[in-house]
């Protein structure tokens, strides 16, 4: 049964109401007001999406899935527009200063979401990682310690039928709109939906919670568990998949559009500035985007020409490519190894990070391999938060498919960026800054957090790392495919670009495999202009971190620096801009005291 959570704060918010009988009084202050409404708005959010809630560690909503249906979306639009309406009763001039930003965030949030309305960008969520047909890794945020955990995963396997349903009828009305996914993106998803549509339950990836179970699951209760599920995925999962993989073959593939980029769509240009406001949260333009892009990718050359004289290298920088791509020296055989390269990179940085940061987590994370279903479709790494109840630590998820194409050069820069310095730093931090309302604590501005994950790979060089020629050419090759993708991407869905033509021009500027730059390549076609945030965001702290060390000169110090820069959570450039400012300002008055 669906229902709304209500926290105590939220309760509150609604002045004049009586929840469950009992008569609440509104908080009288504008503060607790606001404070109410953060806990309303992040309540609701949960409902809606059960998802992400799961992703966040709140096992509430541990058993369902979000409801997708038309009704669902204007309800959520409302209450939407009810939370910014309640916003705006509260005069920001009667707040404090210290809750100015609070305020200016959760006012953005919500108006960035009403900016996202006419995009319907609902009917471009399937796309190779982390569509529909990957659910079964929703498991992978979900605990599994309890009896209670493992129900709650039964009743989501009973709900997921209606749920894929759900989703073939938004599909088929983005169909009916022309807002589609690419045919040959699509195409990907094919392989991935024949690894629901089994024989047997038991290959299913939904039962492989049930192969094990911890010690605290009574023996009396396994066998009632697992048969549930085998019973579950037999009469439902498996039958539903080979419904929607009836109707992802026969109905929206074909009505998918031929061209890679979302200007081939309603309002598609309008969509991609949207996106690129979204992500960079800035107001650079696609055209501006791609000279930055163009201006990045000769510099790298220019760095990358430096390591082929030291080595000796006499071909052309194409020519390096090729050797880096095929000489057996620098990959590992067998998937094993490649895990404890990882393993080795990201223990032996984590010891040096008092070097440059005053204030570190105290979240653990650790590394564990994507799974099997999405690895061959995805890109080389990812990051995945930890839970908000502390059940769960951060992930450095690998990817091992193929080992033979996971370069070792690439092992340490890609290590900085998805576990420390990079996201498990930044993110890690933002979590458990508890002074902050939730709706901050998890903010994933991508500008911030994947300019941080870049501008962390170059901090590998004061940490230790890249001391042979060949791991430096693997940061410059991270940088150069970052400097690539601004091309790319802005080529792609405001230049007109083929897929070819971006897969082509990244093999000409990146020692990345060919694996890795097609999948890239398509995960740029699926998300618009996500790709832009990373270089665009690491740019951006460079230049402030430039601007520090003139202004203080040898009274720089980059721990107090990178502390300021972490001290909210993640925000708007623009924002951050402010924020060193104010801590410059104050770091100028130390000097003169």
């Amino acid at each position: 049964m669906q229902h709304r959570l209500i926290t105590a704060a939220a309760c509150a918010a609604l002045a004049g109401s009586a929840v469950f009988g009992v008569a609440v009084a509104a908080p009288v202050g504008p503060v607790a007001r606001m404070h109410a409404l953060f806990d309303r708005g992040w309540a609701e959010d949960m409902n809606a999406d059960p998802l992400a809630a799961s992703y966040v560690g709140d096992t509430a909503y541990n058993d369902r899935w979000p409801d997708v249906s038309p009704a669902a979306s204007e309800r959520n639009r409302a209450s939407d527009l009810a939370i910014l309406a309640a916003l705006g009763r509260i005069p920001r001039a009667a707040l404090p200063a210290s809750e100015h930003l609070n305020y200016d965030l959760f006012k953005r949030e919500y108006e960035q979401r009403r900016a996202d309305w006419p995009f319907h960008l609902e009917y471009f969520q399937m796309r190779p990682a982390g569509g529909l047909q990957t659910l079964s890794e929703v498991a992978e945020y979900m605990p599994f310690e309890t009896v209670a955990d493992y129900e709650a995963w039964l009743k989501r396997l009973e709900a997921l039928p209606a749920y894929l349903d759900q989703n073939v009828a938004q599909l088929r009305e983005g169909a009916r709109q022309k807002r589609t996914q690419s045919r040959e993106l699509m195409e990907r998803v094919l392989p991935q939906l024949a690894m629901q549509t089994v024989a047997k339950p038991e290959d299913s990836p939904f039962f492989a919670k049930f192969a094990h179970f911890p010690d605290a699951v009574p023996s009396a209760d396994r066998e009632r568990l697992a048969d549930r599920a085998r019973k579950l995925i037999a009469a439902g999962v498996i039958p539903a998949y080979q419904r929607f993989d009836a109707f992802f073959r026969g109905e929206y593939l074909p009505a998918c559009r031929s061209n890679a980029g979302i200007w081939d769509t309603p309002d598609g240009d309008a969509l991609y500035a949207n996106r690129v406001a979204y992500h960079t949260t800035t107001g650079l333009t696609p055209a501006e985007i791609h000279a930055i892009g163009l201006k990045e990718v000769a510099r790298n050359r220019i760095e990358m020409q430096k390591v082929l004289d030291e080595v000796g290298f006499k071909g052309t920088l194409q020519e390096f490519f090729v050797k880096l791509r095929t000489d057996p020296q620098f990959y590992y055989t067998t998937s094993d190894e490649l895990f404890r390269a990882y393993v080795v990179a990201a223990k032996m940085i984590e010891p040096e990070l008092p070097k440059l940061f005053g204030t570190l987590y105290r979240t653990p994370f650790g590394v564990r391999p994507i799974p099997a279903i999405e690895a061959p479709n995805t890109t080389t790494a990812n990051y995945s938060g930890p839970s908000a109840d502390g059940r769960r630590a951060g992930y450095f998820n690998v990817n091992l498919y193929r080992p033979e194409v996971r370069p070792k050069y690439e092992i340490e820069v890609l290590t900085s960026h998805e576990s420390v310095p990079g996201h498990h730093l930044q993110i890690a931090l933002a979590q458990e800054h508890g002074e902050l309302p939730k709706f901050r604590r998890f903010a994933g501005y991508t500008a911030f957090v994947e300019g941080w994950g870049l501008y962390s790979e170059r901090l590998g060089y004061e940490l230790g790392l890249y001391k042979d020629p060949y791991s430096r050419f693997g940061q410059l090759t991270y940088d150069m495919w970052r400097a690539v993708r601004l091309v790319v991407d802005t080529g792609i869905h405001a230049q007109h670009w083929t897929r070819q033509q971006a897969i082509d021009y990244f093999k000409d500027n990146a020692a990345k495999t060919e694996t890795d730059i097609v999948n890239e390549i398509d995960r740029y076609i699926g998300g618009p202009a996500q790709a832009l945030a990373y270089k665009v965001g690491q740019l951006h702290l460079l230049e402030l971190r430039a601007k520090a060390e003139r202004a203080l000169g040898p009274n720089f110090d980059v721990r107090s620096f990178h502390d300021a820069v972490l001290a909210n959570g993640a925000i708007p450039l623009e924002v951050l801009d402010q924020r060193i400012e104010a801590w410059l300002d104050a770091e100028r008055a130390k000097v003169r005291h």
